[in-house]
């Protein structure tokens, strides 16, 4: 295990020096960029988030509750997201997971940083299982979550919460079942007692992973739970 995390770490050394090298192109349209990971002209016409819910993000007029979070509220209390995920975040989103595009996790941290700081006392990148680490090299959740931590000047808990199970893929499941699928499936070994926590990952859909995690979360004594995502899915 630890020459496994030796190699994860050297693995991700060596990709962030590749990516403050090798001089960047924006990732959106192929010009040059100043070494930023999207062009200021492309940056400008990303999708962003229309008015949402509060609580769960999904577009609703005027930024009201949604209907579905008055009758059965989550057990996160807040939900923040800088973009819809449509063309081109999607694959943004895709080339920082599956294709180490690393450049892209200090931009979306840059976004990130665009909104009001957090009035919390701890941020939580949503955890990996170990498996899916090992196969990924990091977690994107933590290379965005590094330098909102230093903005933030907030603690970045990376211990105390572990993936137990390594679920298939979520995709294509609708939302009951993404819930079934997800019981058990976090572990936290921290007492939370009236802590304000700030989740960050990168895609919210039907929000499953992230109820799971908060309901964790809160049985370890969280008073609040809020959660930063980079895109919503409509």
């Amino acid at each position: 295990m630890e020459s496994l995390s030796n190699s994860n770490l050297l693995q991700r050394t060596f990709r962030f020096v590749a990516d403050l090298l090798v001089p960047q192109d924006c990732f959106v349209c192929g010009g040059a960029s100043q070494g930023d990971a999207v062009c200021g002209r492309c940056r400008a016409e990303l999708p962003v988030q229309p008015p949402a819910c509060p609580v769960c993000a999904l577009p609703t007029p005027g930024g009201e509750i949604c209907g579905h979070c008055l009758r059965e509220p989550p057990a996160f209390d807040a939900t923040h997201a800088v973009f819809a995920y449509g063309f081109p975040v999607d694959r943004m989103v895709q080339a920082l997971k599956y294709h180490h595009r690393l450049a892209l996790a200090r931009f979306f941290a840059e976004c990130l940083q665009q909104q009001p700081a957090p009035a919390a006392d701890l941020l939580l990148p949503m955890p990996l299982h170990v498996h899916r680490l090992s196969e990924r090299g990091f977690n994107q959740a933590v290379e965005i979550a590094r330098p909102l931590a230093d903005a933030w000047r907030l603690p970045l808990e990376l211990a105390a919460v572990r993936r137990e199970r390594d679920l298939p893929a979520q995709a294509g499941l609708d939302r009951k079942a993404r819930v079934a699928n997800l019981r058990g499936a976090f572990h936290c070994d921290r007492v939370l007692g009236g802590l304000h926590v700030v989740v960050i990952d990168d895609v919210m859909t039907t929000g499953a992973s992230l109820n799971e995690l908060a309901r964790v979360l809160k049985r370890q004594g969280a008073a609040r739970v809020e959660n930063r995502i980079i895109a919503r899915t409509p």
